[in-house]
């Protein structure tokens, strides 16, 4: 279960379904519907649900603040993104020398935050191409679901 703000709602909105790892500042599509439930009230039900990295400084600066990535905490979040913006990303994963660029980081925190990055690469690739092929097993090809964008806050 996730309160999340979603495109076109006023209020956060809970999120009810399953995935194996979401981080705050990461955008979610979910397909699924709408339901009423007894007890907790108007909820989103997902059948299928695909977080992607955050795309915005705000985002991303929640995301790498969230302890997702080792080595990297609220300090060196903000550090990171005030050094290299909406490219950081890009810059862990293309050019990591160039992380020492930034005040603190040491060769050995810039090894953790590379590898740590990795690790969750594949994490992640690897659930989504299993939530993929679970879709396409039950009849339905997740990839061309109806979807609903959402941000996690």
């Amino acid at each position: 279960m996730l309160r999340i703000k979603a495109r076109g709602q006023r209020d956060l909105i809970t999120l009810v379904g399953h995935a194996a790892m979401i981080a705050a500042g990461e955008f979610v599509h979910a397909s699924g519907s709408w339901v009423n439930d007894r007890t907790h009230g108007v909820q989103f039900r997902a059948s299928f649900l695909k977080a992607t990295a955050p795309t915005t400084v705000e985002g991303i600066e929640k995301y790498l603040g969230s302890g997702m990535i080792r080595g990297i905490g609220l300090v060196y979040a903000k550090k990171l993104v005030r050094a290299f913006g909406e490219t950081v990303f890009d810059v862990i994963e293309q050019e990591p020398a160039r992380l020492r660029e930034v005040t603190g980081i040491s060769p050995k925190r810039a090894e953790r935050i590379i590898a740590s990055r990795a690790e969750q690469k594949v994490i992640c690739e690897t659930c989504c191409s299993c939530t993929a092929m679970a879709s396409a097993r039950r009849g339905r090809c997740a990839s061309t679901r109806p979807m609903a964008s959402m941000r996690l806050d």
